[in-house]
């Protein structure tokens, strides 16, 4: 009797857990994979290099034109070591996601309370704490550089959200693999077919722009820094882009599992909406308005610049870059105080210029100025720049204008490049770095902000001697005998002689050594 009472009990159902409860075990597990995630040592140690690398970058005090960052690039300059993070994420996630495969468990999966698809769900979440370390990181590279007392221009969010963004979608893309090809090789494999493939593709399309922008992340480097207004990237779409291809592949994901609910579904079709629309929204090209925003900007910069006075000379800037004029000016007045005759007085006109029309990608070089009196200034500072920028002022001081500085051919130069370089604390350094070959013999090309000045040999041995002598004694020299030292027809042999310096031999007894 009672047996058969306990045969006729019926069991007691196993109702589900509440939602509450099952959404804190994904998280719990999500936390769990986060921590194991650290313990791969491609993670680890990319991460520590991520980090260790934008500390150096903030406190090591770096000088030269990392001083004088320009906000434009240096948020796109956060791109660059996130994909490296992200790649070595998506394979050790997905080599995370199969672990219960690789040990010979996946078949048991079935009986535990947690499905697979909130399995899968854990995996993806375990990538977010990594991706907020990049949002991190990303937010300190580019404070630091904002606060920095020669920083110009001003920033993008969405640029700055590209970082974080990635390092998810390469996370996402690795638990989406596992779900497709359940193989410890097929990250390995991914990761080298996606890069032959893009590099295929950009090759036998010319890189056309929709299709670069397809690519997770977009760098567009090599032009001097351009005015905020005139960069043209699609930033804002392409981020939206990303983050819809995120939640895309993540249903992708979870929709491969077994998680078919509604609300999958339906997230699978908004994200799928959000993909399109970011990638159509980026696709186009310049348009028209910024095309011509960026030729007026190249070739009439006076319309859209301010100017103000220091000393005797006029000092004009696009808006981002007006904080920098003093800089300019002490630059000048150092030239100007070897000088002599009317020179040292001289009433220049500075004025800032770029060549904006081929984007922010192409180094297109900026043609001379033909007025009398006016130097061309770029928007990059610092380093090299400078002695560049003093090479120019001293070409126009001596030759009147920026083409004819250009065209020098003779003992002229001598004097140009002892007004550029003379008040240099490092005049030799200086000399090597604005040479194009890097050297302090034979002939070069000295660089300015246009034209360079072309420097022979002899007219190179001259310079040198000059510069390893006490400075304000060439300068007496110099204020001497300035009518002379700066007509094009003293001959080398005269500067020499006249600066009391040893002339070289060969070419001695000639004024024009434009063919040495």
């Amino acid at each position: 009797m009672s047996a058969t009472a306990v045969m006729e009990t019926a069991p007691t159902a196993v109702e589900p857990a509440p939602a509450p409860r099952r959404a804190a075990a994904v998280l719990a597990l999500a936390r769990f994979e986060a921590r194991e995630l650290l313990q791969y040592i491609p993670v680890f140690a990319l991460l520590l290099l991520y980090v260790g690398y934008t500390g150096w970058q903030l406190f090591s005090g770096r000088e030269g034109m990392d001083a004088y960052p320009a906000l434009q690039d240096v948020d796109r300059g956060t791109q660059s070591m996130p994909p490296l993070l992200g790649i070595a994420l998506l394979v050790c996630v997905n080599r995370a996601a199969l672990r219960s495969r690789r040990n010979g468990t996946d078949r048991h999966d079935g009986v535990l309370p947690m499905e697979p698809w909130r399995r899968t769900v854990a995996h993806a979440l375990s990538v977010v704490p990594y991706a907020v370390v990049t949002a991190l990181v990303v937010a300190v590279e580019f404070t630091g550089a904002a606060l920095k007392p020669g920083a110009a221009g001003h920033g993008s969010f969405f640029e700055l959200a590209v970082g974080p963004l990635i390092v998810l979608l390469f996370g996402v893309v690795g638990v989406l693999l596992a779900r497709v090809i359940p193989s410890s090789f097929a990250a390995s494999l991914f990761v080298v077919g996606a890069y032959v493939l893009f590099t295929l593709v950009s090759e036998s399309t010319g890189s056309a722009h929709w299709l670069r922008w397809l690519s997770p992340t977009v760098t567009e480097t090599g032009a001097d820094p351009l005015p905020s207004d005139l960069i043209g990237r699609p930033a804002a779409w392409h981020a939206l882009y990303l983050a819809g291809l995120i939640a895309l592949l993540l249903c992708g994901a979870v929709l491969l599992s077994g998680g078919r609910t509604r609300l999958v579904r339906t997230a699978a079709v908004v994200a799928l909406a959000v993909t399109a629309a970011g990638a159509v929204g980026q696709a186009p090209g310049d348009s028209a308005a910024l095309t011509a925003a960026r030729a007026e900007a190249s070739t009439h910069p006076e319309r859209l610049q301010s100017c103000v006075a220091h000393g005797t000379s006029t000092y004009c800037a696009f808006p981002e870059w007006t904080g920098r004029t003093t800089d300019w000016a002490a630059a000048v007045d150092r030239v100007q105080k070897l000088a002599g005759g009317a020179a040292g007085s001289a009433r220049l006109t500075v004025r800032q210029r770029v060549e904006a029309r081929y984007g922010p990608a192409d180094d297109a070089a900026i043609d001379p100025l033909t007025e009398p009196g006016q130097v061309t200034v770029g928007t990059a500072w610092g380093g090299n720049r400078i002695p560049e920028f003093e090479v120019g002022v001293a070409s126009v001081l001596v030759a009147g204008d920026e083409k004819s500085g250009g065209e020098v051919c003779d003992a002229r130069a001598v004097t140009i490049m002892w007004l550029a370089l003379g008040a240099e604390s490092e005049p030799m350094t200086a000399f090597r770095n604005v040479r194009l070959d890097d050297s302090v013999t034979g002939s070069a090309l000295a660089l300015t902000p246009t034209n360079g000045v072309f420097m022979s040999t002899g007219q190179t041995d001259v310079v040198r001697q000059l510069l390893q002598q006490p400075r304000y004694g060439v300068t007496a020299k110099v204020k001497a005998h300035w009518t002379e030292l700066t007509s094009p027809k003293t001959s080398l042999t005269r500067v020499a002689e006249l600066l009391d310096v040893k002339a070289p031999a060969k070419g001695a007894e000639t004024g024009d050594e434009c063919g040495e």
